[in-house]
């Protein structure tokens, strides 16, 4: 990674995201493929939806027999995490103007953002529309090609659990999380690994006393408020 912020090179950075979009895409194809979902439906869900933990939020709840409202309740309350990212990420772009700023919020990812907050170590703290937006537009092709992939393989994986793949989800953000750590050079690592051991307990107890779908949400903001806190009282 470098301090271009062209097109080119946000394919270029993007490049080694890429196998946690075919890894948890492929799964999520296999998944949804055994939970009775088309291949066409698989592929629009995911052109449509485009969020990894919301699809199998989806297809869970599906064969649950939840009803539509709970289950659009649910995939929103999950997804409230990305006002937080967009809202982290704006400030670095606020020399685009808000139209593409919005098309940039709307196919940020997970994975986007870490690749963003990463590449502000090599780019005096900017980024670019271009960059940024080639970066989205691969991962989000990425990810329907994948996610349609594993539906066709689907009928030949019956139970996909028996391999593993639904914690594929679990495994990308374990690797997320580790890269964002090594390259972070704006916040101590000793700051870092006490927030993480924080917000490890604050989701041990959530998951105690608070429901499901609003636990996500909940940890962000109460770990972010604690680390900023931190951040300023110790660090």
């Amino acid at each position: 990674m470098n301090s271009s912020l062209t097109a080119k090179t946000g394919m270029k950075d993007t490049i080694p995201t890429l196998a946690g979009y075919i890894g948890v895409g492929l799964a999520f194809g296999v998944v949804a493929k055994a939970a009775g979902l088309s291949v066409f439906v698989i592929i629009l869900m995911s052109v449509v939806t485009y969020s990894g933990a919301a699809q199998f939020v989806i297809v869970s709840m599906l064969l649950a027999g939840s009803t539509f409202f709970a289950i659009l309740t649910s995939v929103f309350l999950l997804s409230t995490r990305m006002f937080l990212m967009g809202m982290t990420v704006a400030p670095f772009l606020n020399q685009e103007s808000m139209t593409r700023n919005i098309i940039l919020g709307s196919l940020l990812t997970d994975e986007t953002f870490a690749l963003s907050m990463n590449k502000l170590n090599y780019t005096n703290r900017t980024l670019s529309f271009p960059w940024l937006n080639a970066a989205n537009l691969l991962a989000y092709s990425t990810w329907i090609v994948a996610s349609g992939f594993g539906g066709a393989l689907g009928s030949l994986i019956p139970n996909p659990s028996q391999f593993g793949m639904d914690f594929a989800f679990l495994a990308m953000f374990i690797g997320l999380l580790y890269l964002q750590v090594a390259a972070d050079r704006t916040i101590s690592l000793t700051l870092q690994l006490i927030m993480i051991l924080i917000v490890l307990g604050l989701v041990y107890v959530g998951l105690i006393l608070i429901p499901s779908n609003l636990l996500l949400i909940i940890v962000t903001l109460i770990g972010c408020g604690m680390g900023v806190a931190l951040k300023h009282a110790f660090f």
